[in-house]
Order: structure tokens, then sequence, then C-alpha cells
């Protein structure tokens, strides 16, 4: 049997590792993707007082401690039972809305984007920023760049720091806006929902306008049949910040609505060996192992999932493309604004761009919402009103990200679990990893291009493996090769456990 390893994977956040085997006619016999790291947040916050949480966990990525830090505050909120001020709970969301559009911008033209600007036959050493920036101009790059400053700067101001927010407090924020700050605002959301219209017409001209790529997209290399899930609010509709959780099936039809609150009732969490990452599943399904279809307990949480979910968009200009979206996949009303759900995952980029435009809509409503500069941003917080258990959920951009909590009467930890976006997606991702081989390796013939395809299956969920790994249910050894200068193994030691 012969391996295939593709190591280190590539344009994420993160480390993992993709193992291939091909049987004696080098066709492939199966496939893993591996995560070999371990972060084991959930482990060392045992101990620590509940309300330093939000600027623990806001550590555990880089890439999105914004996330992390509304879902911490949010579950204080319910720990502390308080119920913030109307103008914090808008804060906390503008600050949300600058966040989403920095990542998924970050996403489309660094990690995901060169597969389809630059090409994904491309060599590696193009198949990057710099190569999309050749491919497309100075000026795109440039637009990128004042995009995230621009945003960067809001996060920081409205969160105290503009990588690790500090503001956000049970009950509440710690800053009220100012009606000066409220105009610099509004300003660099209409810059925000310009420049999400102008990444969608990139999208259109250079994905959508050509034939080659949309054959790819609609191919079966990349397609699934799960179920979904995403937040909505009482409508129904997306939401990032707050709502229900709901789940539907392969077919579209609803399994789930649930108050974040309930996860423990629905979801379960299966571990293999070989990795250090958790596999959520449906309970109701229940496990089944790594299949799709309506029998399998996998969902997906992705921008796709979310839209998949949803009843329609709240905004104006981004419910135009969601409609587009599905009828250019022949997708059929289910009611309610729902369409028959999306199985083709490429798809995933293009719902990520809608969500762009979504979150920059909102963003402006929200700076212009007259309730904005209310000065009255925190609820009173009474230690004695501990209840023990606090639950915090919100939409990551990789996915449904939830935090939870247990303490004593004191409010030191005594539990703490978290579901990360990328969490949800890990069995759907080897799924997606395990099918793009199947579909693209033949007679043992692989090549740079057919690996980078490969790659191209996980990269469209945008994982953040970082966040993702924080208990310890993996047994992957540790292995060290000594090698002479010319590469000859001289020794290699092995510890498990």
């Amino acid at each position: 049997m012969r391996q295939i390893t593709i190591n280190p994977v590539t344009r994420l956040e993160g480390h993992a590792r993709i193992d291939i085997f091909l049987n004696d006619e080098g066709e492939v016999a199966n496939a893993y993707f591996q995560v070999p790291e371990l972060r084991g947040f959930e482990r060392f916050c045992v101990g620590r007082r509940a309300e330093e949480m939000p600027v623990i966990t806001n550590r555990i990525c880089g890439v999105c401690p914004e996330a992390h830090h509304m879902a911490s505050v949010k579950a204080l909120d319910a720990l502390f039972a308080v119920d913030p001020p109307p103008a914090a709970k808008k804060i906390r969301e503008l600050l949300y809305m600058a966040f989403y559009v920095t990542d998924h911008t970050t996403h489309f033209y660094a990690l995901g984007g060169p597969e389809f600007i630059v090409g994904p036959e491309a060599p590696p050493e193009e198949r990057n920023i710099l190569g999309v920036i050749r491919k497309v101009g100075l000026d795109i790059g440039q637009q990128v760049i004042a995009c995230r400053a621009r945003n960067h700067h809001v996060i920081q101001m409205l969160g105290g720091r503009g990588i690790h927010p500090a503001a956000g407090l049970p009950g509440g924020w710690s800053k009220a806006i100012s009606a000066e700050e409220r105009r610099e605002i509004e300003a660099v959301a209409r810059q925000n929902i310009a420049f999400a219209q102008f990444s969608l017409q990139i999208f259109d001209d250079v994905v959508l306008k050509n034939s080659a790529y949309m054959d790819l997209v609609t191919s079966d290399i990349f397609f699934h049949r799960t179920y979904y899930m995403g937040t909505v609010d009482p409508n129904g509709q997306l939401n990032f910040y707050d709502g229900t959780i709901r789940v539907v099936a392969p077919d579209g039809q609803p399994l789930l609505n649930y108050p974040p609150s309930r996860y423990a009732d629905h979801l379960a969490e299966h571990v293999e060996p070989w990795s250090y990452l958790k596999f959520p599943y449906l309970k109701q399904i229940g496990w089944k192992g790594f299949i799709d279809g309506p029998e399998s307990g996998l969902y997906t949480a992705t921008p796709l999932s979310r839209l998949n979910v949803s009843n329609g968009l709240s905004t104006p200009e981004a419910q135009v493309h969601f409609d587009r979206l599905f009828a250019t996949f022949g997708c059929q009303p289910v009611g309610d604004g729902r369409y028959q759900p999306i199985h083709h995952r490429l798809a995933t980029h293009w719902a990520r761009l809608i969500e762009l435009l979504y979150a920059a809509e909102r963003m402006l409503e929200l700076a212009t919402d007259p309730e904005i500069t209310s000065p009255h941003v925190r609820a009173v917080v009474r230690t004695e009103n501990i209840v023990g258990v606090g639950i915090g959920s919100v939409e990551a951009p990789r996915g449904t990200l939830t935090h939870h909590y247990e303490t004593d009467a004191q409010g030191v930890l005594t539990r703490v679990n978290l579901i990360v976006g990328t969490t949800n997606n890990y069995g759907p991702i080897s799924l997606s990893t395990r099918r793009a081989a199947e579909r693209l390796i033949h007679k043992g013939q692989v090549g740079q291009g057919i690996l980078n395809q490969i790659e191209m299956a996980f990269r469209l969920y945008d994982p953040c493996f970082s966040c993702a790994t924080h208990s310890m249910p993996g047994h992957m050894p540790m292995i060290v090769t000594i090698r002479d200068p010319d590469g000859t193994v001289r020794e290699s030691l092995r510890r498990d456990g």
C-alpha cells in the first residue's frame, strides 16, 4: 500500500496533515485529515475566576478573538443572571460586524481566493495573496489592506484593543460610543458595503462567468449531503450575534430549533485516537462513522450552512445575492423564504461574500441606530446571583461557537467546554478530503495540481485548528527522527501517551 502525505497543509490557521493511502491498483483506499496540535484551554481554565474568561479565551486564536470574546461575555451574562442594556447588545453586535468584514475579507483574498483568481493548477509560490495582487492589480490589494485597517480601527475603538478585545463584561460593555465615534463608524460601514459589492463583482467576473471554474464548483468532487446548522433570529433569518440554533436535514426539512443553552441535549462529541480534534454529531441521528446522507449524524456549520438554514437575510442588498445564489444552483423554495440546501461545498466561498455584504449592511444599521450612543451600557452584576452554569453562543465565521462554563458558588470555574466553529466541521472536512482524493487520484497518478485541489476540499471550510483543539482525547505519539546530513535515518524515537 502506498502512502501520500501532505504535510503541512497550507493557508489555514493552525497545523494539520493529510495522509492518503492507495491500494495496489493506485486507487484511494482511505484518507485521514489529522490535527496533531493541542491547546488545552478547556483544561487550564478550570480553577480560574469566570470573569477572566473573555480575556483568556480570546487568546485561543489571533484570527477570531472577537468571536471567543463575544461568546464568553454572553456565557457570563447567563452565569451571573444579568441582561445587558439594549445599547450594550448593539455595541457588541456592531463590533462583531466589523470583525466579520475583516475575517471574510482575509479568507477570500488571502486563503481561499487564490485557487480561483490565480488558478488551482498554478505553482504553489503563486497561490497566495501576492499572486492574487499580481493577477488583479495593486489597487485591489490596497483596497483589501484598507478594508482590514479601517475595521480593525473600529474594533480597537469599541473593544479597547485591536486584536484581543477587552471591553466585554458580564452584563454589558465597558465603554459607551460618542456621537463623533458613531459618525466615524457609519462612514466605515458605508465603505464596507461598497467593498463587499466590489468583491462580489470580482467573484462574478472571475468564477461565475468562467465555465471551467463553474464545472469544478458544481462537480461531484466537492459534494456532500449533510445536515446543516446556523443561528437564526425570531423571523428565521440569519443572525451572527444572537438567536436560536436551527438544524435542517439534507432535503431541507427542519430537524431542530433550540436555544444555545440546550446544545448538550442535541450534540455529542466522538473521538478518534489519531487526532486531538473532536467530532461533534447529532444525538438524534447518532454517530454512524464518516458517511454522509440523512442516516449520518454529521452536520456542517459554515457560511453556506447558515444560508441553507435561513429564511433569508434581513438586509436588502445581501438578500438579492441570497436569492441569486440559490437560483444559480437550481434550488427550489421550501417555504418561509428558505430554499432547498446547496450541497456543492465550493459554493461556500460565494456564501462567505454574501455574508460579508450582510455584515456591512448590518453594521450600517447599527451605526445609525439612535440608541447606539446611549450611556447606559452595563447592568449591575451581583455575585449572589451566580447560577453555577453559563452558556453563550455566537456564529463565528467558521461556524457556531459555544462556550459552556460551570462554577462553584464563588464563581471559580469547575468545568469548561468549548464547541468551536471548526470543531463542528471536522467530520465534514474529513469527508470532503477523502472524497476529493477518491475523485482526483487514479492509477497512482498524483501531481501538485491534484494535491492542491485536495487541499481546496478542506480550505473552503476556512478552518482554525488552534481554536478547535482543547480537550485531550487523542493518542497521537511524539516521534523524533534522527538523520545523517545526507538524509539517511539513523534512529527513530517514539513516545506514546
